[in-house]
C-alpha cells in the first residue's frame, strides 16, 4: 500500500485540541441519543491526525495471518532427527510406503489388493516378529469375513461383503493381556489411484510403530491390535467384518483410526469419543505435535462434508470409543492418480509416527483403558494452540464458563446498544446477501470455481465485496443517521454492539450444546477485558500510542486463533468443492464462508469507521479490486484447473462404458443400449471439456428412465442426488469375458399375503443392486474378495392385489474395476483425448433390469 499524500486509507479526525482552536467547546448536557438530539461532552480523540486506519488494520491482520501460517508449517520445515533403535523412523516407514504404492491401485477383489498387498504386509510383519524382544508376543491372523449392515450415509443403503481381507496383528505382553487398544488403517485404494495418502502411508506408519514397540524391552500393560483392513473404500466393510466377527474385537477398549482427506501435512484429530473425555486427555498428554479441534469434529459430524470413516463402524457397531485422525493438506489430489508417495513429505510421516506411537504407548500402559466404561460420560472441549499444545476441558465446565462470560457481557452492555446492535446485524446481512448475489451471478454465467486453482481470487472477489458492503452500510449510517453524534461515543457503542452480538451467539451455542462455543468465549472474554483495561485511555489526552498497543494486544489471541482456524477450514473445504457434485454451487458455499470470516474478523474494527475522518478511499479501493476481479473472472482468465506437476488441481471426471438391458415380466429384452456414461464431479459439469472432446456436449444429456429404479443408471453408490447432470455418449456394446450371472431361484408364498423371491448372483468384485417395490427405491452395495461363493439374497414383499405390471423392479449393475474387462478400446481412446488437467477414472459396467 502506498504511503503519504491525501490519498491514503482511513484518516483519523483531528485531535480535540486542534478542533478546539476552530470552534467552541461542546455542551456537556448528557449522553448523545440515537439520532444525535443530545450531545455529550467530547473526549479527546486519537491524536494521530496523519495515521492511516486501514493500513494499520491490514498490517495487523496480515501479521497475524503470517504467524498462523507459520504455526501450520512449523514442524514440516524441520528435518527429523536420526532415529534411534527405539524411536520411530520415518525413513523406514517411507520404505514401507514406497513398496505398498509400487503394487499399484489396490481395488477390493483385485489380485493387487487381495494377494500382493497382503503378502507384502505379512512378509514385513514376520520380519518384525523375528527381531522382536522377549518382552512381547506377536500373533498374526488373516481374516476373510462375510457379512452385511445398513448405514445412514449418502441417504442410507445396505452394504454386503463376502470374503474380503483383514490382516490383524496383536502385540501383547509375553503372558497375555485382557484388554487392548486398536490401531486401524486400510491398504485398499479407490480404482485407478495409487492411494499413497489414503491410506498406504497410515499402514506404513503402523508397520513402523509395530516394529518400534516390538523392539522395546519394556513390556506393555495392555495389548495393541494393529488392523490392516482391506476394504475401507467399499464404504467401511472390512472394519465392520472385524469389529463384529473377530474374536480379538471383544478385548478392545479404545481405538485410533488413521485416515486421510488430503496428501500429507499435519494429521488433524477431527473426531473423538463418543464421550470418554479421558481419550482426549490421553492425546493431550502424549502427542508430541498436537493438532486437534472440536470445531472440526462438529463440522464433520454435521454431515456438511460428504465422507465417513471407520470411526463410525467402531462407534456404532462395536460401542468402542476412539480418536479419528486424518491428513488434510492438499485435498485437491485426494483420490486421484496424483496421490503418489513422493508427494508425502518425510517430515509429515515423522510427525504422524511420533504422535501415534506416543498415544498408543500411553493408552497401552494406562490404568484407565481397562476401566474405560467408568470414564465414559461427558463430552470435552478441545483445541490446539498453534500446534504447541492442546487445551481440553469438560464440556460442562465450558458451559459454565460460557454462561458466566455471557452474563458479565450482558450486564456490562445493558445500555444504549439497541440501534447499534441492529445496525451491525444489518450490515452483516447486507454483506452476506450482496456477496451471495455476486456468487450466484458468477455461477450463472458459467465461471464457477475460478478460484479453485487461484485461491486469492476468491478473497479479491468475495472478501473485498463483503468488506466494502460492511463499510458502506456504516459509512452511510455515520453520515445520515449519526450526523451530529460524538465520534468517540460511536466508537464505544459499536465496539459494545459487536460484543453484545458475540455474547448472544455464545449463549445460543452453549444452549445448543455445541463444544465449538469456546470460539465465542474467546471473542467475548478478550474484547471485554480489553475494553475494561483501556476504557480510561479514551479520555486521556496523549494516550494514543498506549491505546493502540493495548487494543491490538488485547485482540491478539482471538484474532490469531481465528486466522489459524480459518486456514484449517479453507484447507479442508476448498478442495471438497471440486468433488461436491453438480447440484451445489461451490461459489455460493465458499462465498458464504468468506463472508462469515470477514464478519468475524471485522467485528471489533467496525468501531474504527466511526473514529476515523473518512473511509471513502478504503471503500473505493475495495470496490476497485472487486470490480477488476469480477471483470477478470467474467472474462475467463482464471482457469479453474491446473496440471502443474508439482501442485496439480485436476478436474475429476468418471466415465463408465455401459451396456444396458431392460426386461419385461416375461424376461424378454424390451430395450437395450450402450454408451459411455460421463459424470463430472463439480458444478461446471463438462463445459470445459467440450472444446477438447466436442462430441461430449449438452445434446447427449442422460435421460431418466422413469420406470427403472435410480433412473436406470449404473450408480456404484447412491449419490444420484449429487449428480443430476450427466451425459451418455453412444458407444458399441461391451461383452465382458466374465459376465454377470443372475438367477431367480424360487418364488414362495408366505403368510400375510407376502411373496418371497430368492436370487443367486455371481459376477465381478463390485456390484450394485437397485430395488423398486411399490413405492421407493432401495440400494444395496456388494463387494467381494477372491474365491467368494455366489451371492444369495431374497426379497419379501407384501401385496394386497395382483398387479399386471409386476410388484417389484430389480436391477443389477456389474462394475469391472480391474483386469481385462476394465476398459474397452473405445473407453481407452476417449480417455486419451481428455486434457491433462483432468483426472478421468474409467471402467466398464453392465446393467440389467428385471420385473417380477
Amino acid at each position: 500500500m502506498e504511503r503519504g499524500g491525501d490519498t491514503g486509507g482511513w484518516r483519523l479526525r483531528a485531535t480535540a485540541a486542534q478542533r478546539d482552536r476552530r470552534r467552541p467547546p461542546p455542551r456537556e448536557d448528557g449522553d448523545p441519543g440515537a439520532g444525535g438530539k443530545k450531545r455529550g461532552g467530547r473526549r479527546p480523540l486519537l491524536p494521530l491526525p496523519e495515521a492511516r486506519g486501514a493500513p494499520l488494520v491490514l498490517l495487523y491482520l496480515l501479521g497475524l495471518r503470517a504467524l498462523a501460517q507459520v504455526s501450520h508449517r512449523q514442524l514440516l520445515s524441520r528435518q527429523p532427527a536420526a532415529a534411534g533403535p527405539r524411536d520411530f523412523s520415518a525413513s523406514r516407514a517411507r520404505g514401507y510406503l514406497d513398496n505398498i504404492t509400487a503394487i499399484g491401485p489396490r481395488t477390493v477383489g483385485s489380485p493387487e489388493n487381495e494377494v500382493l498387498a497382503v503378502n507384502y504386509l505379512l512378509e514385513q510383519i514376520r520380519g518384525i516378529e523375528r527381531e522382536s524382544t522377549d518382552a512381547h508376543k506377536i500373533s498374526v491372523d488373516i481374516q476373510r469375513p462375510t457379512g452385511s449392515f445398513s448405514i445412514d450415509f449418502l441417504g442410507g443403503f445396505t452394504s454386503y461383503y463376502a470374503n474380503i481381507t483383514n490382516v490383524v496383528v496383536k502385540l501383547e505382553p509375553r503372558n497375555g493381556a485382557e484388554h487392548a487398544v486398536l490401531s486401524n488403517c486400510h491398504f485398499d485404494s479407490v480404482p485407478n489411484t495409487p492411494g499413497a495418502s489414503d491410506d498406504a502411508v497410515s499402514c506404513a506408519v503402523m508397520l513402523e510403530i509395530l516394529n518400534t514397540l516390538s523392539k522395546s524391552s519394556q513390556s506393555l500393560q495392555h495389548a495393541v491390535i494393529f488392523l490392516f483392513n482391506g476394504a475401507e473404500e467399499n464404504i467401511l466393510q472390512a472394519s465392520h467384518g472385524f469389529i463384529t466377527q473377530h474374536e480379538w474385537a471383544k478385548s478392545i477398549r479404545a481405538f485410533i483410526n488413521l485416515e486421510a482427506a488430503g496428501v500429507g501435512g499435519k494429521e488433524l484429530v477431527f473426531q473423538t469419543g463418543p464421550e470418554n473425555p479421558w481419550l482426549v486427555q490421553a492425546y493431550v498428554v502424549a502427542a508430541k505435535h498436537p493438532f486437534a479441534s472440536v470445531v472440526a469434529q462438529e463440522i464433520f459430524q454435521s454431515g456438511i462434508i460428504p465422507a465417513d470413516t471407520d470411526f463410525r463402524i467402531y462407534r456404532d457397531f462395536g460401542n468402542v470409543p476412539g480418536i479419528d485422525l486424518a491428513f488434510i493438506e492438499n485435498g485437491y489430489i485426494y483420490h486421484t492418480k496424483y496421490d503418489t508417495s513422493d508427494r508425502i513429505l518425510t517430515d509429515s510421516i515423522q510427525r504422524a509416527g511420533d504422535n501415534i506411537l506416543a498415544v498408543l504407548k500411553y493408552l497401552a500402559t494406562s490404568e484407565k483403558l481397562a476401566k474405560s466404561f467408568e470414564y465414559r460420560h461427558g463430552n470435552v472441549v478441545f483445541f490446539d494452540i498453534l500446534g504447541l499444545f492442546v487445551l481440553a476441558y469438560p464440556a460442562r465446565v465450558g458451559t459454565i464458563m460460557n454462561y458466566i462470560t455471557s452474563a458479565i457481557a450482558f450486564f456490562y452492555l445493558s445500555k444504549k446498544l439497541l440501534t447499534a446492535f441492529s445496525l451491525t446485524l444489518t450490515s452483516w446481512v447486507c454483506a452476506l446477501v450482496a456477496v451471495l448475489m455476486v456468487a450466484m451471478f458468477v455461477s450463472f454465467i458459467g465461471r464457477a470455481l475460478s478460484w479453485y486453482t487461484h485461491f486469492y481470487v476468491s478473497v479479491s472477489l468475495y472478501g473485498t465485496a463483503a468488506a466494502a458492503k460492511l463499510i458502506l452500510v456504516h459509512m452511510l449510517a455515520k453520515k445520515f443517521f449519526y450526523k451530529n453524534v460524538n465520534e468517540q461515543f460511536l466508537g464505544d457503542v459499536f465496539f459494545d454492539a459487536s460484543l453484545m452480538i458475540w455474547s448472544i451467539v455464545l449463549a445460543v451455542m452453549t444452549q445448543m450444546g455445541l463444544c465449538s462455543a469456546f470460539i465465542c468465549t474467546l471473542w467475548v472474554a478478550f474484547p471485554l477485558l480489553t475494553k475494561l483495561m483501556i476504557h480510561k485511555e479514551f479520555s486521556q489526552k496523549g494516550a494514543t500510542i498506549k491505546f493502540i498497543v493495548m487494543y491490538m494486544l488485547g485482540m491478539f489471541v482471538p484474532y490469531l486463533y481465528m486466522l489459524y482456524l480459518s486456514w484449517t477450514v479453507f484447507e479442508m473445504f476448498t478442495p471438497v468443492m471440486g468433488r461436491s457434485g453438480s447440484e451445489i454451487p461451490p461459489d455460493m458455499v465458499l462465498a458464504g464462508f468468506i463472508v462469515i470470516f470477514t464478519v468475524i474478523l471485522s467485528s471489533y474494527f467496525i468501531n474504527f469507521i466511526y473514529l476515523v475522518k473518512s473511509t471513502k478511499t478504503t471503500l473505493v479501493t475495495l470496490t476497485t479490486v472487486f470490480v477488476v476481479t469480477l471483470i477478470l473472472v467474467c472474462s475467463g482468465i482464471f482457469f479453474p484447473y491446473s496440471s502443474d506437476a508439482a501442485n496439480p488441481k485436476p478436474k475429476r471426471v468418471f466415465l463408465q462404458h455401459t451396456s444396458r438391458r431392460f426386461h419385461d415380466l416375461d424376461g424378454n429384452v424390451v430395450k437395450s443400449d450402450s454408451g459411455i456414461w460421463i459424470n463430472g464431479f463439480d458444478y461446471n459439469g463438462i463445459s470445459h471439456i467440450t472444446p477438447h472432446v466436442p462430441e461430449i456436449n449438452d445434446t447427449i444429456r442422460t435421460p431418466c428412465e422413469e420406470q427403472a429404479p435410480f433412473c436406470g443408471l449404473p450408480w456404484i453408490l447412491p449419490v444420484h442426488f449429487m449428480f443430476r447432470k450427466n451425459w451418455y455418449l453412444p458407444a458399441p456394446e461391451i461383452l465382458p469375458r466374465s459376465p454377470i450371472q443372475f438367477k431367480l431361484l424360487s418364488k414362495k408364498l408366505m403368510p400375510w399375503n407376502s411373496v418371497r423371491l430368492s436370487f443367486e448372483v455371481s459376477g465381478p468384485s463390485h456390484m450394485s443392486l437397485y430395488v423398486r417395490p411399490l413405492g421407493g427405491d432401495y440400494f444395496v452395495f456388494y463387494s467381494r474378495g477372491l474365491q467368494a461363493a455366489p451371492w444369495h439374497f431374497w426379497v419379501e414383499l407384501t401385496v394386497s392385489a395382483k398387479h399386471s405390471d409386476g410388484i417389484v423392479s430389480l436391477a443389477i449393475a456389474a462394475h469391472y474395476f480391474f483386469g481385462e474387462d476394465q476398459k474397452s478400446p473405445q473407453l481407452y481412446a476417449l480417455l486419451e483425448r481428455f486434457p491433462n488437467w483432468t483426472f478421468s477414472s474409467g471402467w466398464s459396467c453392465t446393467y440389467d433390469l428385471f420385473v417380477f
